[in-house]
């Protein structure tokens, strides 16, 4: 066997940065048939081609790769150790490249990031936990925290595959879908006086405690019932619900949130009763970037939560 070889500089990562991937080609169906003019045939190259992409690799890599020995190119220590990594990351290169569009709920892996207010977390996560657990039992997602004011760039950036919040005005290129009416439900402690008398006087008596991660600006039902010039007594404002029920349960103060949320909510040991006022429901939306419109995965996912989340 020939053991002489070339002395080659050391390896660095701006040579490795730079080598052209069809030389692994070239590696792999050297490593596979141990011929030069077997490998150069299955290639459609001459072998004097296959001489070059080796020498080239062998200047990229620092080491001889392949020695000869009577009619084969048997491979050098370190590429027995390193031939099978580098061929199975390039097959699965390959692999991906010939699925590149296309999704399979049923064998993806694909990890979702859903934008949403954490007041939707409590009806929405169980629900498209099991949803995917049946139609895309391989798949995961995280519920990241909404800016609703920044909802454009977020989108935009890949931070969120889609978002899900209340309908609010958008332009291009974020684009906005309406699933769900939300109406509004009254939520009091179980023994609460409103309860044998829920009227408007006494909605309008009571004293309310609100909801909203802003500092300041009318809530929801807030700009709704200022459209019916009704105004409310409200002296506590808090970040979320959690804190809201722990007030409620404890006090006279009257919860006003959307029926979304009504039924977790009462499970917290909180009675409800219908808001005293005709309130126009509010819409839930789904809202994606306009470059993510026909990706199979984003748009697959926007479609199971349109036709098959049901928030009642």
């Amino acid at each position: 066997m020939n053991t002489a070889h070339t002395n080659y500089a050391m390896p660095n990562s701006k040579r490795i940065q730079q080598l052209d991937l069809n030389l692994l080609k070239v590696f792999k169906t050297l490593y596979a048939e141990q011929n030069m003019t077997r490998a150069a045939d299955l290639l459609h190259l001459t072998p004097s081609a296959v001489s070059h992409s080796v020498k080239r690799l062998r200047y990229a890599l620092d080491d001889e790769l392949f020695v000869r020995s009577q009619n084969k190119m048997v491979p050098t220590p370190a590429c027995q150790r390193m031939a099978p990594a580098i061929i199975d990351n390039l097959t699965r290169l390959q692999q991906a490249l010939l699925l590149w569009g296309d999704f399979d709920p049923l064998s993806s892996d694909y990890h979702f990031h859903i934008g949403m207010h954490d007041a939707f977390e409590p009806s929405l996560i169980p629900r498209l936990a099991k949803l995917l657990a049946r139609k895309a039992p391989n798949t995961g997602f995280s519920s990241i925290k909404l800016d609703r004011a920044n909802i454009d760039r977020e989108l935009g950036s890949g931070k969120m595959d889609l978002a899900i919040d209340v309908a609010v005005p958008v332009k291009a290129p974020v684009k906005r879908f309406d699933f769900y009416n939300s109406n509004f439900m009254v939520l009091m402690r179980e023994d609460h006086p409103y309860l044998s008398d829920p009227t408007q006087k006494s909605y309008l008596e009571a004293e309310h405690i609100t909801v909203s991660n802003r500092p300041n600006g009318m809530t929801a039902e807030d700009s709704l019932f200022k459209g019916k010039g009704v105004e409310r007594k409200s002296h506590i404002r808090c970040q979320n619900y959690f804190a809201a029920v722990e007030v409620v349960r404890h006090s006279d103060h009257l919860l006003t949130a959307p029926k979304l949320l009504a039924g977790w909510l009462q499970n917290q040991g909180l009675a409800s009763a219908p808001v005293p006022f005709n309130l126009k429901p509010f819409p839930t939306s789904v809202y994606w970037h306009e470059h993510t419109q026909n990706d199979a995965a984003q748009s697959w996912l926007r479609q199971l939560i349109i036709d098959e989340i049901q928030l009642d």
